[in-house]
């Protein structure tokens, strides 16, 4: 059985990370948090599973092209 994957907002993501807004926002940027996601006109969130991965491995994250990356020069 397939579960959808939530979207967390901006309010979630510091409670569930404990880093604040301009840490996350930062992090975004050097590309050592996931991006956020357009949901609406206005609106952005995550996917709560991104949220979930970066969550058990913080140093070790890194962006889905970036590992797509790293595993097609191994082979």
């Amino acid at each position: 059985m397939l579960v959808a994957d939530r979207i967390v907002r901006l309010r979630t993501v510091p409670a569930r990370t404990g880093l604040s807004r301009s840490t996350i926002f930062r992090k975004i940027v050097e590309g050592t948090f996931p991006a956020q996601l357009k949901v609406s006109m206005n609106g952005t969130g995550w996917h709560e599973s991104d949220i979930d991965c970066w969550i058990a491995n913080p140093t070790g994250w890194r962006p889905p092209e970036a590992a797509e990356k790293m595993h097609a020069s191994r082979a």
